[in-house]
């Protein structure tokens, strides 16, 4: 295993620890507090992160072309970001009306984050198997 596959695999797994401390934390409060906001933002920053440094190791090894983990992954950091921006916007609105949309959402888009983090490890297993 190389140091940036290492890095790589650390970044994502963060992300999944911070994102879903946010997410279910916010879900148990029933409200969004600044360490939701912290856990979105920080997650979205780790599964970025992580993502590209796995984008430059598929390239590196000849892969990188778009496929359906690739355009999944693509489509869950979109989500995350339309997310973060959701959730900050929501807790500085103050809006009882607002938040309750926003708790659905939020366990819709922490799913659907899921499935690319789940076929990345599927994939990952299959490769070395």
């Amino acid at each position: 295993m190389t140091t940036q596959l290492l890095f790589a695999i650390i970044a994502m797994t963060t992300a999944l620890i911070s994102y879903s401390i946010g997410v279910w934390g916010e879900k148990r409060a029933g409200t969004i507090w600044p360490l939701h906001l912290a856990a979105f933002w920080f997650g979205l920053i780790c599964d970025t992160t992580g993502t590209e440094m796995m984008r430059r190791i598929a390239l590196e090894s000849g892969g990188g072309g778009l496929n359906l983990h690739s355009a999944l992954g693509a489509l869950a950091l979109l989500l995350m970001a339309v997310h973060a921006v959701w959730a900050t916007l929501t807790y500085f609105k103050n809006d009882v009306q607002a938040m309750q949309t926003f708790h659905r959402f939020s366990l819709s888009v922490w799913s659907l984050w899921l499935v690319p983090f789940v076929s990345g490890l599927i994939l990952a297993n299959l490769r070395h198997a």
